[in-house]
């Protein structure tokens, strides 16, 4: 009884310190990104501009860098095989942008209890940036958060609504 107790403490604790710290990284995040899209985007290009006119890479919908969701399989935090392109473009781009620093947001469908599918949605995203850790970006550029159920990006109760809140989402 008393090993619950000191277990639900304990995850109480996590959620409460990783909601209190989200609301802080993302705003410092957005408040750099804004400056950091500017800055790093032209260095990707080499030249401070693209053919857009002044649009960063990660501001081009045609880049490779637009794609921003990365889907999972129920009740797995395995990158896919159709998304590791997209995980090594990303890192390619914070390795050569240094000062570009990213949030990978882990989300989890309804299905499981609140604190399991928090637990999924971290495994997501730190299956993300163990990826692209190893790909070359730096460790300190990659901010993990999990939402777990708490944001779903299509509401619904079906595989179709599921599919679609399986993700991991990166947020410059």
């Amino acid at each position: 009884m008393s090993i619950r107790l000191v277990l639900f403490m304990f995850l109480a604790l996590f959620v409460f310190g990783c909601s209190k710290e989200t609301k802080e990284e993302t705003a410092a995040v957005e408040d750099h990104s804004a400056t950091a899209s500017r800055d790093t985007g032209a260095q990707a290009h080499g030249t401070g501009e693209n053919a857009q006119g002044g649009r960063s890479a990660l501001d081009d919908p045609n880049s490779p860098l637009a794609t921003r969701v990365i889907y999972f399989e129920f009740d797995s935090s395995e990158v896919l095989p159709q998304y590791r392109s997209v995980v090594e473009v990303h890192a390619r781009y914070l390795a050569s942008n240094p000062s570009t620093v990213v949030t990978l947001e882990g989300h989890a469908d309804e299905r499981g209890s609140r604190e399991y599918n928090l637990a999924l949605g971290e495994r997501r995203a730190n299956a993300v940036k163990s990826q692209m850790t190893l790909l070359g970006a730096g460790d300190r550029q990659i901010k993990v958060v999990s939402y777990g159920e708490e944001r779903p990006a299509l509401e619904g109760h079906d595989e179709a609504a599921w599919s679609k809140n399986r993700r991991v989402e990166l947020r410059y």
